[in-house]
């Protein structure tokens, strides 16, 4: 699928597959599914990236370079209520003195957000998950100030070396986790006094009250039909 020129054309993209489920999706695409229940999360998202046509591949950008517009998929009750924080980015090793929020990679992907709302049910198979309608979101200039705030008040613990007191606690939109797939996993980064050491890889989250906040005032405002996605 070649790359949209339009975010217009992209959304269409997206609610063409709404009410498909994970499984049928693959099976168009001719894509295996993964053998081991912890590896569909990220492979939920590269499915739809593939379907979708996102060009950005690996490269710290939206992932529709062009359009300036970041792939969120959420995965939520059938009611759309969204069961966890969504992944943003890696938090950065280092920060430089000239790091801001304008232009940072957090605000480029949240500038911009294509969500797909996952409908996953406990216990579930993932090829059961069925694809919700789509929205095109960028945040508002309140929700914008207080991402970054949060942003710089994070990226201030970690320029003065302080990772370690960073909690899932901190923020109010915007919070730094752990992200990697055990505790043995490790990235070179420096303590509070700039001596080289080694921690855990850590990862940009929204909260799940503001992701969730984001799809009740779209479900809200919008008028559009619902396909065979969630209402």
């Amino acid at each position: 699928m070649s790359a949209p020129s339009t975010a217009h054309e992209l959304l269409a993209r997206a609610q063409a597959l709404a009410g498909y489920t994970v499984g049928e999706l693959a099976a168009n695409l001719g894509v295996a599914q993964p053998g081991l229940p912890r590896h569909t999360k990220g492979w939920i998202g590269t499915l739809l990236e593939q379907a979708l046509g996102a060009d950005a591949g690996p490269r710290p950008e939206p992932d529709f370079t062009q359009l300036g517009i970041e792939l969120k998929t959420i995965p939520v009750t059938p009611a759309g209520v969204p069961h966890e924080s969504t992944f943003v980015c890696m938090a950065p090793a280092r920060v430089a003195p000239s790091d801001r929020w304008e232009g940072s990679l957090v605000q480029r992907k949240l500038r911009r957000v294509l969500w797909i709302p996952i409908e996953t049910l406990p216990a579930q198979p993932v090829a059961l998950r069925r694809i919700g309608w789509p929205l095109v979101w960028s945040p508002s200039a309140a929700d914008d100030a207080t991402l970054q705030t949060d942003w710089e008040e994070l990226i201030e613990l970690l320029a003065t070396g302080q990772r370690e007191s960073i909690t899932a606690r901190l923020g109010t939109y915007l919070q730094i986790r752990p992200k990697a797939a055990d505790r043995r996993a490790t990235t070179r980064a420096a303590d509070a006094t700039g001596i080289p050491d080694v921690t855990l890889p850590r990862g940009f989250y929204l909260r799940a009250s503001f992701t969730r906040r984001i799809l009740a005032e779209a479900l809200t405002h919008s008028h559009s039909p619902r396909g065979r996605g969630l209402g």
